[in-house]
């Protein structure tokens, strides 16, 4: 396992039953990663007037009440799940989005429930997970469980997603680190396709095999060099032609974590999040890692 961090693991709380599971699986990641937990909730009564915001039905002493029985409550599940953690709360002014967003900017990680209180019965990922994915500052982990209950979450390999770009080395870096410390396999995967070959490794008439086995040739060419700073990590390499979505999503139905960039190679020029990270948010069974770096 890595040196421990100094920047904490941060986890959103609204008192929905998404965001206890999130707690618990946040309180598992920051006693992997050796570093501190602080649970925030974003009190949008308490921030300056916002056009077009109801106040809050119950009076202020209420719903501050309410807000601090959340945090203790959070906490209290916190230490159950990793009682060597320091844990501390925050409530703080400002929407759940925005409050989440200006805290990445000193998390090592941000952690969401896939859908919040007050979420659409059928709807796939909430408007705070999905708007925090796309402007965190840094990584963030949307925690979906499989058929609501994260314990099934909680075996299986740890999946990676590469794609050739200049961002699969910090992939595989979190991806590794991962696998190290849940004991996990690690399932690495990459999905081609004939637009996202590199045009100066094609020739005409390259048939599919060839290309298949050239993309191969790459991935262990990228994994080479990381058995040695993981020697109990159990690697297996998965290539195939295809949708990288799709390939992702069913290698999730097995997996206790998948990690993925925010944009993938060939991304649109100011596109805050890809196809492939939104289609895991909505439809993955198990907690989506997504890491963006400062250049994302």
């Amino acid at each position: 396992m890595n040196e421990a961090q100094t920047e904490p693991v941060v986890v959103g709380i609204d008192g929905s039953g998404t965001a206890r599971r999130a707690v618990r699986w946040a309180a598992g990641e920051a006693a992997r990663r050796r570093t501190g937990l602080r649970i925030v909730y974003g009190d949008v009564f308490a921030a300056p007037a916002i056009p077009g915001l109801r106040k809050a039905q119950a009076p202020p002493e209420v719903v501050r009440a309410d807000v601090e029985k959340s945090l203790a409550e959070a906490a209290e599940a916190a230490r159950r799940e990793s009682p060597e953690i320091a844990v501390e709360t925050a409530s703080l002014p400002g929407t759940p989005t925005s409050v989440l967003i200006e805290q990445s900017r000193r998390a090592g990680l941000v952690v969401v429930g896939d859908r919040g209180l007050g979420g659409f019965t059928g709807l796939l990922a909430g408007s705070v997970a999905v708007s925090v994915a796309a402007h965190a500052h840094g990584s963030i982990a949307v925690v979906r469980a499989r058929n609501g209950h994260e314990q099934d979450s909680a075996h299986g390999p740890v999946v990676v997603g590469l794609d050739g770009s200049k961002q699969d080395e910090r992939l595989l870096a979190h991806g590794f680190d991962a696998a190290a410390g849940y004991e996990a396999p690690l399932h690495v995967v990459h999905a081609w396709n004939l637009v996202g070959v590199d045009v100066r490794r094609m020739r005409v008439g390259l048939a599919a095999d060839e290309i298949q086995a050239g993309e191969q040739r790459l991935l262990s060419e990228l994994l080479g060099g990381w058995g040695e700073r993981y020697p109990d990590v159990e690697v297996h390499q998965h290539v195939t032609r295809g949708s990288a979505a799709a390939e992702l999503l069913r290698h999730a139905e097995q997996a206790r974590l998948v990690v993925v960039g925010a944009r993938g190679r060939g991304g649109f020029t100011g596109m805050l999040l890809g196809s492939t990270s939104q289609a895991l948010i909505h439809h993955a069974p198990c907690p989506i890692l997504i890491v963006r770096s400062a250049n994302d």
